[in-house]
């Protein structure tokens, strides 16, 4: 009797998110990371997790309500993943209030103390009463709700305070009871105030009970009384993610099928616990909401995001102490640094090694008389951009500048027209992405009239505040045949219809998927002819349905695979021990993608910008390349086994959920960004600015989750 196949365990990719989140939120309450970074990364998990139901639950919401027979098999998927996030919500919302409350007592132990409008003395309220007359008043407009038909203008990023109170409808009425919200104006005052210092002891409201103190003065004249207030936001759809990672040809069903749905719905409601059910009742009625949309009561405060700029009030010792970027001895000193790149590969590994290396290489480019040309993709973009500065720079050199900037990178829409415009202002030549495909490459190209060219070629963007937080790995080269091929895929952005072919590089959607595959077949059948073979890999989320089964399928086979995944993982983790999968939070956020596959002696290393997933696979223009210089290769294998070492951060990725963490008692503790750190001090000598604190709002926002 022929035994029946099993099926391939797959964890849907939106509940694989909800696990990676959680892993911000133990971060919290974790007693060796200092107070006010364990507060951020509360703020870190409340951003992340508007983000994911503005995208990511907004997809699954539109493909649920699908009346198209053809595409009832997903909608019925999505309802199930809707439920299974809602489910997790409702568990992670109680371990995140128990953790907001544990920070806070901590802080009062450090003289630290967040009062709210019960606890103010008389002294405080009449510093709140003058707070609000120089700074808030005019910006706070309450709206009568039984004056407008629905909650439909208001904007989600915002946190509202729903009223209840009493006044004198006069004659046989007497006392009625009436309903306002209003919204806080944190965008002029901030979400929290501070108050005057008394005996030592720092003082700090959110601005929802400083307006809470000062409702009396804000409806002054009306006549009312009995203010209470509670609040309260919600997160609307910010559009469906159109990004492919449905069955193939589904996509096209569910968009006849889907039946119209209003762009910036309501889709999750949040609201204090101890709201009147009279005020709650009166509040759900104007948002229009469904069966399948959120509706959590929650705590006294909402939009903590804001932690993550709560006053420090001077308390370094509270906080990371600072790690100032490395520059590299190799990569100072008054020499060419383009002549250095074509004397032999280099490589920089932000924000451990200073950004400003690659900075300086375009600036020597946009000034020196042996450069011709340049050419770059940029997918997201600093306020104050250096990297634009430089390319425009050149453009006024009179150097040929083209620059393949992405529109559609999500939330970062507005600045890249921006950036775009000023670009184009100057004189240089602005590519608008090809049409149907994101370009998610990180890469440059430098064309020399003396000597040879140069590319770049990064895991992560050309943005300096990202290289602040984000781990990436950048190689700087001259290879002629890497240099070729990075030319050629600016040739396939701008006439994406003329054939191409590469050899060395993986790019997508091109070659990718299959080289990949081929890579990790060749992995397969030397590893059943009796080679010792292994998979390690570093690399932000793993979801592709193709590229799941062919890690099961090489498990099976026998080769070792170990994964770093910091986000999105769709395996579920077998019982033969094969597979073994690390996810790490720490002060930087893991962001660089490095793929090393060994068969006995013979190794390949890659890195590049795309993660295994469908989108990246198949409808965005990515690039890996191969590492051939040993110590770069060298470099990237210690990367690679550090964060697998890591068990002080590291937790066990297994599909489950329970994050457990690597450290067992008896072990020796080891934190890979720690040690990394440690050893490129000890490799180098120059120092740049102070290094910015934990920042993990999304990875490059949702979008890249």
């Amino acid at each position: 009797m022929v035994k029946k196949k099993e099926k391939m365990p797959y964890l849907e990719r939106d509940v694989s998110w909800m696990y990676f989140n959680r892993r911000i939120l133990q971060e919290a309450t974790r007693k060796h990371i200092p107070l006010l970074e364990r507060l951020s990364f509360l703020g870190i998990y409340s951003n992340n997790l508007d983000e994911f139901f503005r995208v990511r639950v907004a997809t699954q919401s539109r493909i649920a309500e699908c009346r198209n027979k053809l595409a009832a098999a997903e909608s019925e998927r999505a309802v199930k993943i809707i439920k299974q996030i809602n489910k997790l919500n409702s568990q992670y919302s109680e371990e995140y209030e128990h953790s907001v409350k544990l920070v806070t007592e901590e802080l009062r132990q450090e003289g630290i103390y967040l009062v709210n409008d019960k606890e103010v003395t008389a002294e405080q309220l009449a510093f709140i009463y003058q707070y609000y007359r120089d700074h808030l008043n005019g910006f706070i407009m309450p709206v009568w709700l039984a004056a407008i038909k629905m909650l439909d203008n208001e904007t989600d990023e915002s946190i509202y305070l729903g009223i209840k109170f009493h006044y004198n409808a006069g004659g046989k009425r007497g006392q009625q009871t009436g309903y306002a919200y209003l919204e806080l104006p944190v965008a002029v005052a901030g979400r929290f105030v501070c108050l005057p210092e008394s005996d030592g002891k720092k003082y700090v409201m959110y601005l929802d009970d400083v307006v809470r103190c000062c409702l009396p003065l804000v409806f002054e004249g009306l006549g009312l009384s009995d203010f209470e207030a509670y609040s309260f936001k919600f997160t609307r759809d910010a559009e469906m993610e159109i990004d492919n990672d449905l069955r193939t040809g589904t996509l096209q069903k569910i968009s006849k099928g889907v039946k119209s749905r209003k762009r910036g719905q309501p889709l999750r409601v949040l609201y204090d616990a101890n709201m009147p059910k009279d005020l709650l009742k009166c509040i759900l009625k104007k948002l229009d909401l469904d069966s399948l949309d959120t509706v959590l009561a929650s705590g006294r405060y909402h939009n903590h995001k804001d932690f993550m700029k709560f006053p420090d009030f001077g308390r370094k010792d509270l906080k990371y102490p600072a790690w100032y970027p490395i520059l590299k001895k190799e990569l100072d000193g008054p020499e060419s640094l383009l002549a250095k790149i074509q004397q032999r590969d280099r490589f920089i590994h932000v924000p451990y090694h200073s950004f400003d290396s690659f900075i300086r290489v375009l600036q020597e480019a946009a000034m020196s008389p042996l450069v011709r040309s340049i050419k770059i993709t940029l997918y997201r973009l600093a306020k104050e951009s250096k990297v634009v500065k430089a390319l425009i720079g050149a453009a006024r050199n009179g150097k040929k500048v083209t620059v393949s900037i992405e529109l559609l990178a999500r939330f970062d829409e507005a600045s890249n027209i921006y950036w775009s415009k000023r670009m184009q202002e100057a004189g240089i030549n602005v590519i608008f992405g090809v049409e149907g495909l994101k370009v998610h490459s990180k890469i440059a190209h430098i064309s020399m009239t003396k000597g040879a060219d140069i590319a770049c070629i990064g895991t992560g963007n050309f943005h300096e505040g990202n290289a602040r937080t984000y781990t990436d790995c950048m190689l700087m080269t001259a290879s002629r045949r890497i240099v070729k091929e990075v030319d050629a895929v600016f040739g396939f952005i701008e006439r994406p219809y003329n054939p191409v072919t590469f050899k060395e590089l993986l790019v997508s959607p091109n070659v990718m998927r299959n080289r990949f595959v081929s890579i990790i077949n060749d992995v397969i059948r030397k590893s059943r002819d009796g080679m010792p073979a292994s998979i390690k890999i570093k690399i932000n989320h793993i979801t592709d349905q193709m590229m799941v089964k062919k890690i099961y399928e090489a498990a099976e086979a026998g080769v070792e695979i170990d994964l770093l995944v910091r986000g999105n993982c769709s395996l579920v983790v077998p019982a033969h021990g094969r597979i073994r999968i690390t996810g790490i939070i720490d002060r930087f956020l893991e962001h660089s993608r490095i793929f090393i596959f060994t068969v006995g002696n013979e190794e390949r290393v890659y890195i590049g910008s795309a993660d295994w997933m469908t989108r990246n696979l198949d409808n965005r223009v990515e690039v890996v390349t191969p590492i051939y210089d040993p110590d770069i290769k060298a470099e990237m294998k210690r990367i690679v086994e550090y964060g697998l070492r890591d068990n002080m951060q590291g937790r066990i990725v297994d599909g489950r959920g329970e994050n457990n963490f690597r450290f067992k008692e008896g072990d020796t503790p080891f934190r890979s960004q720690e040690e990394l750190y440690k050893e490129y001090q000890a490799e180098n000598e120059c120092y740049c600015e102070p290094q910015a604190g934990p920042t993990i709002p999304g990875d490059e926002g949702i979008d890249d989750v």
